[in-house]
């Protein structure tokens, strides 16, 4: 298919979206004639269902993409685009859903064009469960870019770039929303806390209603009415419950807890506290039931939680912004530095905010509460952004005096000098090879007699060791890890890629861990029609 002369892609099943089309139809028809002849009020609810699911199949089934000598061209339901080989930069793998369930992912195929913008083909798309098919035609796609397009696309096949969410060169616009909708809940609870402290003062400072009538207004002091409860209705699913009351006097049924639903028996007889219309409490010989106003405090503390919810796709947001000058489809470094952040940020600023919202310096122990807990937090961005901050591979450079370690621990020893045990480095070969079958190798042992091997364990020994022929192995490049790497492997590791004898393989480990087995290759050999990363000193 990668000699194709032309790609034509349609949708799959369209004989099936056609018939969804015309029960869409259907439906929205029928819902109107309802409307019409019935007078229904209810029938906008009947026909948007139908509606919708018509106008989705007909989206999908007039989907059309092809591909030809003269580029790409595209038709939706309301867009035709076509767009020259000389205007496209690359084509890349988009994955979505990446981040939600790694064995359903939705593929489809992003343009990059040379003024930097990107476009999502209608066509083609799959899941992982049919990814052949897609594989074949984005590797056609790929063919046809390179014999038509620009000089600098033709001849060797390029690496393929796959943009996921949790790489470089995908989009923030989720993040934002996201981060956008958690804000103004935030600032919404924070405009509410005015008139939740005005009705809890009132609440607190209302005094019963005089003996004689016409002296108070009976909505703004408590009344007491007796009541007799009729039954109760407990709802466990719902943590709630139900209280009825005989006659319906003074109301026919009040939303209580669960744990008030099972105290109340039917006939006990209860005294109802009224205030401004609210039953504020429920008194009775087993239980009393009193009823939670959101306050001043809970209300701040909503307003504090969302505001720390939104730090994290905030904080992805901010990743992104510090990798803008990194080539697409780098793995992104991971935000939980931050969520960790947050979460003990949580521990002291919810607490704080729901005992003393409006005064956290009023007492020394609040004041010292507050700095305690600011330092923390300021301690811990700290930290993040450190955690965070992306490295790229660089030189080897010589090696340090006797005694250093490295990331794991290991020590690092001089050109001769004797090392002083195995060490066991967590590392992975990304090709199924003789000394890594099956890809069953976790570590790769250093040191010792032994050469380097690949083991399936952390040590100690050599157990089911296969060792590394160092021998014909060629250093090419050192690159951070790329969506296209098996995602067995974390996002701050580095890759290796070495010539096995002309077969490419990959080694992935931590950048010190890397560093330490790459220092095994007789005299850091590198191809010299392709510089290294790592240079030797």
């Amino acid at each position: 298919m990668s000699d194709a002369r032309e790609v034509t892609c349609r949708p799959r099943w369209t004989g099936t979206l056609w018939i969804l089309v015309g029960l869409g139809a259907a439906g929205t028809a029928a819902a109107v004639a309802l409307r019409a002849y019935t007078g229904v009020h209810a029938w906008p609810a009947v026909g948007v269902l139908p509606a919708l699911t018509g106008l989705v199949a007909l989206w999908k089934c007039t989907a059309r993409l092809r591909a030809d000598a003269r580029g790409l061209h595209s038709r939706t339901l309301l867009r035709r685009r076509s767009v020259p080989w000389s205007e496209v930069a690359d084509l890349r793998l988009r994955l979505m859903y990446a981040q939600l369930h790694r064995s359903e992912e939705s593929r489809r195929v992003s343009v990059l064009l040379r003024d930097g913008r990107t476009w999502v083909l209608p066509l083609p798309r799959s899941w992982t469960s049919d990814a052949r098919e897609f594989d074949e035609t984005l590797e056609a796609l790929r063919a046809l870019h390179r014999r038509h397009g620009p000089p600098e696309a033709t001849g060797e096949p390029a690496h393929r770039t796959v943009i996921s969410a949790g790489t470089t060169g995908s989009g923030w616009t989720g993040s934002l929303l996201l981060c956008a909708l958690l804000l103004t809940g935030a600032g919404l609870s924070v405009w509410a806390i005015p008139a939740a402290g005005a009705y809890e003062r009132d609440w607190r400072a209302a005094v019963p209603c005089a003996a004689e009538p016409g002296r108070q207004d009976p909505g703004d002091c408590p009344t007491v009415v007796p009541a007799v409860i009729r039954y109760t209705e407990p709802q466990p699913n719902r943590k709630t419950g139900w209280l009825y009351f005989t006659g319906a006097r003074p109301l026919e049924r009040l939303a209580v807890s669960q744990e008030a639903a099972d105290a109340f028996r039917p006939g006990d007889r209860v005294r109802l506290t009224l205030w401004r219309g609210e039953v504020k409490a429920v008194a009775g010989d087993r239980h009393t039931w009193r009823d939670h106003t959101a306050g001043v405090g809970d209300l701040a503390m909503v307003a504090a939680g969302l505001t720390l919810v939104a730090g994290y796709p905030a904080a992805r947001m901010l990743l992104r912004v510090r990798s803008r000058r990194r080539p697409d489809g780098e793995v992104l470094p991971s935000a939980l530095p931050f969520a960790a952040a947050l979460a003990v940020t949580a521990l002291w600023l919810l607490p704080l905010c729901y005992l003393h919202p409006t005064a956290p310096f009023a007492s020394p122990t609040t004041t010292t509460w507050t700095a305690l807990g600011t330092v923390t937090t300021l301690t811990l961005v700290v930290w993040a952004w450190r955690a965070t901050r992306i490295r790229p591979p660089g030189p080897l450079g010589p090696l340090g005096p006797p005694g250093e370690t490295g990331q794991t621990g290991e020590r690092l020893v001089r050109p001769g000098e004797p090392a002083e045990g195995e060490v066991f480095l967590p590392a992975r070969f990304l090709e199924a090879t003789a000394y890594n079958p099956h890809r069953f190798g976790t570590h790769v042992v250093v040191g010792g007699d032994g050469p380097p091997a690949v083991i399936p364990h952390s040590g100690p020994g050599r157990f089911a060791a296969r060792p590394v022929p160092v021998s014909r192995l060629t250093l090419q490049r050192v690159r951070r890890a790329r969506g296209d790497d098996p995602g067995v492997i974390p996002g701050d590791w580095h890759v290796a890629e070495l010539d096995d004898a002309g077969t490419p393989v990959r080694l992935a480990a931590a950048p010190a861990d890397l560093t330490r087995i790459l220092r095994e290759l007789p005299a850091r050999r590198t191809r010299p029609d392709q510089p290294s990363d790592l240079t030797a000193p």
